[in-house]
């Protein structure tokens, strides 16, 4: 019958229960171990605590691993060989980093700023796109345990949805930050951007150009705490400045992936709300089909219609209209992502930590003044 153990600090009781195997001789040096399955179903307790208690062995030279063979117990004193070097040594741990999307600058930024950092400090980088499908950043996180990834960063996927395997991964202590979002209700390490001040932001200087009537266009925002935490920015702009929240200003269900032309629903929007003189995006892919369709109506950027976005996009300062945006620091992002990262592994007790960053307004050709604009549906 399998052994059962208590919820706390189960991995240093499996820890216990090795060392205590070994003190006692049923297993000598260079004898195999159980494997991590085998330990797994007698414990009752995941694989990924029993992966944690394994690799503090290893970091203590109790232990070593051969690739493809097993867990041996280490010779007392005995300084390891090449095939007995242990796999929690800097120089020979993979991180795996799982971002959402590859195909924009956002996340190139941030991953420049992980790998500057884990390159640094001898660790490898293993980066995998999720596609920004649930179901398949549950699989690669599984995919990643059972590479016996060191760590992860996760730029968690869109929705509503909890990922199961994040969920586990934070129960069992495994060494995980999440980055750009964090998770409402779960304890766990995150680096991101303070969305809420940076929306804030953005809206006041709209407001301080003289502007009061601040449409809102975004994609879905149940569940992902940027996008709440933005929309929170905006109306907490409006409240500090006496303005009015009118709900016929916001448009929250842009969906770059939908068969409908976004340009038509945008177009909707702006008809129905003809005295709305500035717009806040939630993003370039947003903020970008807005100056498209101003440009085919007739709207003039900035003069009939002010726009203001979070995040640059590649080549915006070649662009016919240089956005104003909200810089993430994305570079800096990844950086702070990597270090937290780094100082959970060589300190596995330390507190969860939330490391919020302030967003910088850079202001460019896309804000003015309020101005007057016309639209006709029949342009």
């Amino acid at each position: 019958m399998g052994k059962t153990v208590s919820n706390v600090s189960l991995y240093e009781q499996i820890k216990q229960y090795l060392l205590t195997e070994i003190n006692q001789g049923h297993w000598n040096s260079h004898d195999k171990l159980p494997s991590e399955n085998e330990l797994t179903e007698q414990f009752s307790v995941s694989r990924i605590t029993v992966k944690k208690a394994m690799s503090d062995l290893v970091d203590q030279g109790v232990i070593y691993r051969v690739q493809g063979k097993g867990t041996f117990v280490s010779s007392p004193g005995a300084e390891p060989s090449t095939e007995e070097m242990p796999v929690g040594q800097p120089g020979k741990q993979t991180i795996a980093l799982l971002l959402p999307f590859i195909n924009n600058q956002h996340n190139a930024l941030l991953l420049n700023g992980v790998e500057n950092i884990l390159s640094q400090a001898g660790y490898s980088l293993l980066f995998c796109n999720t596609e920004n499908s649930i179901e398949k950043e549950e699989r690669v996180i599984r995919e990643m345990i059972g590479q016996q990834v060191a760590g992860m960063i996760v730029y968690p996927v869109d929705g509503e949805s909890y990922n199961r395997e994040i969920l586990q991964l934070t129960l069992d202590s495994f060494p995980l930050v999440v980055m750009d979002r964090y998770l409402r209700g779960i304890d766990t390490n995150c680096v991101c951007p303070d969305n809420f001040q940076g929306a804030r932001d953005g809206v006041n200087y709209l407001i301080s150009l003289g502007h009061r009537n601040i449409g809102f266009l975004s994609t879905a925002i149940a569940g992902t705490s940027s996008v709440e935490d933005r929309l929170a920015g905006y109306e907490r702009a409006l409240a500090d400045n006496h303005i009015p929240i009118d709900h016929r200003y916001r448009c929250v269900d842009i969906d770059l992936g939908e068969p409908i032309p976004i340009k038509d629903k945008i177009r909707v929007f702006l008809d129905q709300n003809p005295e709305m003189t500035a717009i806040f995006a939630i993003n370039p892919g947003v903020g970008l089909q807005v100056i498209k369709l101003a440009s085919e109506i007739g709207i003039r950027i900035p003069l009939d219609l002010s726009l203001i976005f979070f995040d640059d996009f590649e080549l915006s300062e070649f662009h016919s209209i240089r956005p104003t945006f909200i810089s993430q620091e994305e570079n800096l992002l990844g950086m702070e992502a990597a270090r937290l990262l780094i100082s959970l592994m060589e300190n596995p007790e330390q507190n969860n930590q939330k490391l919020f960053f302030p967003p910088k307004l850079v202001i460019r050709d896309s804000t003015a003044k309020p101005g007057h604009r016309l639209i006709s549906s029949n342009d």
